[in-house]
């Protein structure tokens, strides 16, 4: 007579698509899928995870946060690209120079 395996642990709860039907996001998918599989760099990767993520687990980045991590050392005409919306901040009234790429 055979052992009886349990299976109630076999779950895997990561997502591999995203479960929004817009067209724009599928194409984002398509490319970084592409770029995680050609390159391997770790950045692909983890802007392809965040894509996946639903809208409640992607929250808003604010202008104010933006600029502060911007201004950190070594990272001046860099490029900052957010997975998520990235909200105005009506406290900041003098904005400095930055590259954004809002995904």
């Amino acid at each position: 007579m055979g052992v009886d395996i349990s299976h109630k642990f076999d779950r895997k709860a990561n997502r591999r698509a995203p479960k929004s039907t817009d067209i724009y996001l599928r194409l984002l998918v398509k490319l970084y899928r592409f770029l995680n599989r050609r390159t391997h760099a770790k950045f692909n990767k983890i802007i392809l995870k965040r894509l996946y993520m639903s809208k409640i687990n992607r929250p808003p980045l604010s202008l104010a946060r933006m600029i502060r991590f911007m201004n950190k050392p070594g990272r001046e005409g860099k490029i900052a690209v957010v997975v998520g919306t990235v909200t105005n901040d009506l406290r900041i009234f003098k904005i400095p120079k930055l590259t954004v790429c809002a995904l």
